[in-house]
């Protein structure tokens, strides 16, 4: 199978893996809005959050260096696998004896209560991140998406369970995600036979410093983008406003408020696990530069007619996953959700061209490029949040991820010079932007706008996406 169609065909499979799972998550976010406030729901967020901050650091960037290594053919799998495993394992001890004494500083007063669960909570996590990466390593395609559409089927389950029916909050989506985790890993274990992998033999000492030097650049970059997440909330809880409330509320009202441009990441995911595997498999093939330009260019085009389409219907989508029935504050989430839906397709664009640095080994420059990011978002959510309250998290948002990008385009190109639009990809922000804009001014009429628009939209990037799919899929 050539390059293209292999591309085309696991983006296919981890579809039918990643679609139906992904959009259950996001429908359980009906069920949070119903059982939980928005105090206890902008917990569970800073504790997600949380999760994202601290998991590269003692995994010490797993995700990236285990795929990396993994689907190179001059490794051993046995040792790359038992290698990472005593790595991550070393790694959940060292978390395990500091995340008890977060909770004695104010700024991290979220954890108490809860500092035993989330333990357990990133250490499956970590465990499950391991398994699942190391079967997509294999080029196990379908048996990494099976393995997703059982761990959400679970994962609903035990939420339905903890939180519906015996009212267990916060404490409740912390078991569920642990044992939705563990059922996972067995699963995988058994499937996969992940046993045969694993033994003290298989510990390459060579190995665990070369995948420490490969990855030691990449964990400053993950936590950066982390810290660009984790530090809207803080600022949102921790800020005094004379002009808007905030607090642990209001951090809740934003995490509904990314919700719903989850759906946005998930057209990305979907195309993303395919694409990273390819990015790395053809990094050193002498048609390179014109593959990574064709799939940049349909998935640009993709992303953008996405967000387009989603902003047409933000508005009932959002009372529809987000009902203000029992907590009427949720009524307004609707108010912050179109600028980040326009700021989340800028940051899977920079998560591509983040994918084009692992592949030709250039972590570092992941790693400015990520400082960019995180030097713009923090003291913008200084001055923005005070003034403009959560809307003010969300320009922040929108700001770092745009400048990112364009920090990326920019260098990435230089290593990697592919074909880019640059202009079409200004026209493209600009009218998503006056879709934003339409919404918060409540204009009337704004569905028959918002699609005059979307089809501006469809117009700038239908040409190239039918050019560019056309080819990937009659290309021999």
């Amino acid at each position: 199978m050539n390059k293209y169609k292999k591309l085309v065909f696991n983006t296919g499979i981890f579809a039918i893996g990643t679609f139906g799972s992904k959009i259950l998550i996001i429908l359980l976010t009906r069920l949070y809005a119903h059982n939980m406030d928005s105090v206890n729901n902008g917990i569970k967020d800073l504790l997600e959050t949380m999760l994202l901050f601290l998991q590269p650091v003692f995994t010490f960037a797993l995700q990236e260096y285990l795929i990396r290594f993994g689907l190179d053919k001059d490794y051993d799998k046995r040792e790359v696998f038992t290698t990472s495993g005593v790595i991550t394992l070393t790694g959940m001890v060292v978390m395990a004896l500091i995340v008890p004494f977060l909770h004695f500083i104010p700024l991290f007063s979220f954890f108490s209560g809860y500092g035993i669960l989330f333990i357990l909570y990133v250490t499956m996590s970590s465990i499950r991140m391991l398994c699942q990466n190391f079967v997509r390593s294999r080029d196990m395609v379908k048996l990494f998406s099976l393995d997703g559409i059982l761990a959400t089927l679970t994962f609903f389950i035990f939420n339905v369970m903890f939180i519906m029916w015996l009212g267990m909050g916060v404490k409740g989506f912390l078991l569920a995600v642990i044992l939705s985790d563990s059922c996972s890993v067995v699963f995988l274990c058994i499937a996969a036979r992940l046993r045969s992998f694993i033994g003290a033999e298989y510990f390459n000492k060579a190995l665990a410093k070369e995948m420490m030097h490969f990855a030691v650049p990449l964990i400053p970059t993950i936590v950066m983008w982390a810290v660009t997440s984790l530090s809207d909330r803080l600022f949102i809880k921790q800020m005094h406003s004379d002009y808007h409330q905030l607090g642990e509320g209001a951090v809740g009202i934003y995490y509904f408020a990314n919700m719903i441009p989850r759906l946005i990441g998930i057209v990305s995911t979907i195309f993303f696990q395919a694409w990273s595997m390819s990015a790395i498999t053809e990094s050193n093939s002498a048609d390179r530069n014109n593959f990574y330009g064709k799939v940049y260019n349909t998935y640009e085009s993709i992303m953008f007619i996405a967000a387009a389409a989603l902003l047409v219907i933000i508005k009932p989508v959002t009372t529809f996953l987000v009902p203000a029935d029992k907590h009427i504050e949720y009524a307004g989430v609707y108010v912050y959700t179109p600028i980040l839906v326009v700021a989340a397709v800028f940051m899977c664009f920079s998560q591509f061209l983040g994918s084009i640095y692992s592949a030709i080994k250039r972590p570092q420059n992941s790693f400015w490029t990520a400082l960019v990011a995180c030097g713009i978002n923090i003291p913008m959510n200084f001055f923005l949040i005070p003034v403009w309250g959560i809307q003010g998290a969300a320009v922040a948002t929108f700001l770092s991820y745009v400048i990112s990008f364009w920090a990326r385009i920019i260098d990435a190109r230089y290593y990697v010079p592919f074909r880019f639009d640059g202009l079409k990809n200004l026209l493209n922000m600009t009218v998503l932007l006056a879709m934003s804009g339409l919404l918060l001014a409540d204009v009337k009429l704004y569905p028959l706008w918002a699609l005059i628009l979307a089809a501006v939209i469809a117009a700038l990037n239908y040409k190239a996406l039918l050019v560019t799919v056309n080819k990937l899929l009659k290309r021999s």
